[in-house]
């Protein structure tokens, strides 16, 4: 069986899950996030780049996925979180980027 033929950036074909209104998209049309810190400390971090350590999932770039992802409690299931994270940069990155692509909802 033949796959996907792979594309200069790698990211052909491939597929996730909106952490918010649990869709599949391609990689590309999702933004990665990852958490960062420790106990109280807490917090996601919006990896536009692709590149940062650790667990990452994803969120279509809308600020009504974001709020769908926060009332199912979906940020610490996704990245396998014990406490609660502070979500306050990646609400911050999808106001930004939702904006400039013209998203607002």
């Amino acid at each position: 069986m033949v796959g996907p033929t792979p594309s200069l950036s790698g990211e052909a074909g491939v597929t996730r899950t909106c952490i918010g209104c649990r869709n599949r998209a391609a990689a590309y049309e999702l933004i990665r996030f990852v958490s960062d810190g420790t106990g109280d400390d807490l917090r996601i971090l919006p990896d536009p780049g692709r590149r940062l350590p650790g667990r990452g999932a994803h969120l279509h770039p809308d600020p009504a996925c974001f709020a769908l992802a926060e009332r199912r409690r979906a940020f610490g299931r996704a990245l396998r979180l014990s406490g609660v994270p502070d979500t306050g940069l990646l609400a911050e990155h999808i106001r930004a980027v939702s904006v400039a692509v013209g998203n607002d909802r």
